[in-house]
């Protein structure tokens, strides 16, 4: 791949790296912080692509470390605000999903990261493993115990009310 097919994919999946680093970070500044140093990365370490089917799910994969070591310098304990919304989803449609959004949110990061890359950015099982450096079957299971998950929270939201 060259740098210039990089660059393309870069601004291709402008979008998806805001939004995962954002599953992971509570704060914009940290956000663009984060993409900035997996887009320098990506540059410096382009010749350790071996596959150029590949290059999206490796360029994500430095993102959601460069989001970790961000949160681990800034010493945050927690990777999420509670009060997080996907305004960017939310811009996309009329509908109201913000029930979805704050019981997707709830969520540990082990399934919250697997549920936004698969449903929300489109990601395969395949790579949805690759990125998160876990098995297929892993990220299934994870998968299967968050929607049971969200299904709980969002049937114990509507009694609620």
């Amino acid at each position: 791949m060259t740098k210039e097919e990089l660059g393309k994919l870069i601004l291709e999946s402008e979008r998806q790296l805001y939004a995962t680093a954002k599953t992971i970070l509570a704060c914009d500044y940290d956000c663009e912080d984060a993409i900035q140093e997996a887009i320098t990365k990506a540059f410096s370490k382009i010749h350790t692509l071996k596959k150029d089917c590949f290059a999206k799910t490796w360029l994500m994969r430095i993102l959601i470390n460069e989001c970790y070591n961000v949160a681990r310098k800034n010493q945050l304990k927690n990777y999420l605000d509670e009060n997080f919304e996907y305004s960017i989803s939310e811009a996309m449609c009329d509908c109201d999903y913000s029930e979805l959004y704050r019981a997707v949110n709830s969520l540990k990061d082990n399934l919250k990261l697997p549920v936004i890359l698969y449903y929300m950015e489109g990601f395969n099982v395949k790579e949805v493993a690759s990125i998160l450096d876990v098995s297929e079957g892993a990220v299934q299971k994870r998968l299967g115990r968050a929607r049971e998950k969200l299904k709980n929270t969002i049937q114990l939201e509507e009694i609620s009310a």
